[in-house]
């Protein structure tokens, strides 16, 4: 997932705020009442919005428009496709559940899983439905953790599963004498120290990223021996395992100086972009070769390693590093197209056409038998199917989670504003913005 716009999220936490109250106006506008494959209005047609995966929108229509051919020819079925930028995506989802007037089907960053969920208007996946393509066991349990809240029907069914590794620059980790990537913090911090020169930096971040920056921080505070929340789901922002997270994150720019003060101003892929033009040394991402490749860098140019943990050996617990990173796709209960929205969930998650759609994008197939293709055993899928399978963690399954990546993401991004205007990060800076994003947060 990517950034949000900041001009929308008070937006965005208003809409949130009351969907619990406007969950019945959302599934009973345009026909709530197809909700058990029932009415087909427009039997011919569906519309679907897909997230941006590629190194552009129209990379991924050019990625996705052969395979929906496919799906026409098969089932007579057309599908108007809409690539949504990461930018618009979450603010479109909520317009859309509140008024009633959205796509048939739609991909939905899996981290906000939980948080449409409560506002009642996606299709619930009980055992019925998952047996219409084929069971919930075809699935990896990580994908099926991040579909909704824990106790209910998912929201939605997984289709790329994702995680975190470290990309690294091979010539550049030559040139300065470093022999293999960082296995832990310290180490990364000390390699990226003697990268940081002549114009080039050791660590690239999209710092204006919400998103972004709740992705990395999560896992941060996890290594610390905490949460952003606490059991029963109530945010705890201002906990030291998060304070700590989130300045040792700030910090790489601010006291270790292995991030560009530039980075504060990134927000969508241009650390990337850095990286595949060798102005950055190491970047921290999810499946990143498509995007290497469309910038000319070649996959020799990179290498791929775990994200550093406190012991250099990622595992469970302190030792995780990184979030169950993916793309669920969701059907709307007021479909005019229940069934085909139906055969065409069935058909973007079928076995082979995970195997073509993965390989395009680089990411990890969370249908387990499409994970037999040699292409999945790769160096970099390797190390992503390991983290995923041994020392990765949901994002927080709880109906305010889109208003922490909002809020939380926002207050991450101001300090890095700070830091890059010259201030230094001191701990009550980081503690004054948790507290503030915390009071922003919908009171229960």
């Amino acid at each position: 997932m990517r950034t949000l716009k900041r001009a929308l999220h008070a937006r965005t936490v208003l809409v949130i705020a009351t969907v619990t109250a406007l969950s019945a106006t959302a599934t009973a506008c345009g026909g709530g009442t197809n909700t058990g494959g029932g009415s087909n209005d427009s039997p011919k047609t569906l519309t679907y919005w897909a997230s941006n995966q590629g190194p552009s929108l129209e990379a991924d229509k050019k990625i996705l428009t052969p395979e929906l051919k496919k799906f026409e020819k098969k089932t007579g079925i057309k599908v108007k496709l809409e690539v949504v930028p990461w930018s618009d995506l979450l603010n479109r989802i909520l317009a859309a559940t509140t008024s009633g007037q959205g796509p048939d089907v739609l991909n939905i960053g899996n981290t906000w899983s939980s948080s449409l969920q409560a506002t009642g208007a996606l299709m619930p996946w009980d055992d019925k439905a998952f047996a219409k393509i084929g069971g919930k066991d075809r699935f990896l349990s990580s994908a099926v953790g991040s579909t909704g809240t824990a106790g209910q029907d998912p929201a939605a069914v997984p289709l790329y599963s994702l995680a975190f590794a470290l990309y690294y620059n091979k010539q550049m980790f030559a040139d300065a004498g470093i022999k293999q990537p960082p296995a832990t913090w310290d180490e990364l911090v000390a390699d990226g120290k003697k990268l940081a020169k002549d114009g080039k930096w050791g660590l690239g971040a999209e710092g204006s990223n919400p998103v972004e920056n709740i992705h990395q921080t999560y896992v941060l505070a996890k290594q610390h021996g905490g949460d952003f929340f606490d059991a029963q789901g109530k945010p705890t922002f201002t906990s030291p395992a998060a304070v700590a997270a989130v300045k040792q994150y700030v910090d790489f720019m601010s006291k270790d100086k292995i991030i560009a003060p530039g980075n504060a101003e990134y927000a969508q892929n241009q650390s990337l972009q850095d990286f595949a033009k060798g102005k950055t040394a190491m970047v921290l991402w999810q499946a990143a070769a498509t995007t290497f490749k469309a910038h000319g860098m070649s996959d020799d140019d990179w290498g791929v390693a775990p994200v550093p943990v406190p012991s250099g050996k990622p595992g469970p617990g302190k030792q995780v590093n990184s979030m169950v990173a993916g793309i669920n796709m969701a059907v709307f209960k007021n479909s005019h197209n229940m069934n085909g929205a139906m055969d065409f969930v069935k058909f973007m998650t079928s076995t082979d056409e995970q195997k073509v759609l993965c390989k395009a994008y680089g990411s990890i197939p969370p249908v387990k038998a499409a994970q037999s293709d040699p292409y999945f055993g790769r160096p970099e899928t390797t190390v992503l199917k390991n983290t995923l399978l041994n020392s990765a963690v949901p994002l927080p399954q709880v109906p305010n989670e889109s208003q922490y990546e909002t809020s939380v993401g926002d207050a991450i991004k101001s300090l890095f504003a700070e830091v890059a205007a010259g201030h230094k990060l001191t701990t009550d800076m980081v503690v004054a913005a948790l507290n503030t994003a915390q009071q922003q947060m919908p009171k229960k």
